[in-house]
């Protein structure tokens, strides 16, 4: 018989009252097993007139106040954050059965934050950010191979290649997180953190 919380749910789900603790928990469960990326996320935003569109993008930190990511800040999805600041993630680890649900607003991260993450970049990838005008129309490859050389002759010290003003981080600062674990006959256990107006955190249980 498998073990249960005090809320009778799978003891994976423990008894914390912060959601940020149980999301580390299940992360480092999910590192070492799933097979390719385990920082892989489903992004959902809107724009202002709130058509949706979701993308997987990788989480590079989070921490009490948010989940972290990089990008072009023209592509497609900072257009839609800078609108619309509301956003979602969602995790799925097939390889444990369970899935993370995270809903709250997006900021950007600070100037110090980017040039860090940045600077620990492979060479060719923080070329890339210079040389790729993410979500724009491509007319064909070689216009992006040749953007690339023209940027690798531009910065051909691999220890100094300046980050873009146009490439930075944005941070979502989650309002809900809930916790869902696959359950037979589709019967799942799930577990909802919402964050009050105090800046603490209630759980509540969901019908599967």
């Amino acid at each position: 018989m498998n073990q249960k919380n005090s809320l009778d749910l799978d003891i994976c789900f423990k008894d914390l009252e912060n959601p940020i603790e149980l999301f580390n928990d299940w992360f480092n469960e999910a590192k070492k097993s799933e097979i390719n990326d385990p920082n892989a996320l489903s992004l959902a935003t809107a724009n202002k007139q709130g058509i949706p569109s979701a993308r997987m993008v990788l989480l590079k930190e989070y921490n009490q106040n948010g989940f972290i990511f990089y990008t072009n800040f023209n592509s497609k999805k900072s257009t839609e954050i800078k609108e619309n600041p509301n956003a979602a993630m969602c995790f799925h680890w097939k390889s444990i059965l369970r899935q993370i649900r995270i809903v709250g607003k997006i900021l950007k991260v600070s100037e110090e934050d980017a040039n860090l993450y940045y600077n620990s970049r492979e060479y060719s990838s923080r070329i890339g950010a210079w040389a790729s005008k993410q979500s724009s129309v491509l007319k064909k490859r070689d216009d992006l191979f040749k953007e690339i050389e023209k940027y690798k002759k531009k910065y051909p010290n691999k220890d100094n290649v300046p980050r873009p003003s146009h490439w930075s981080g944005w941070n979502l600062n989650p309002s809900e997180i809930e916790f869902w674990l696959d359950g037979k006959n589709r019967i799942h256990e799930r577990l909802k953190y919402t964050k009050n107006q105090n800046g603490k955190w209630n759980r509540v249980l969901l019908n599967p």
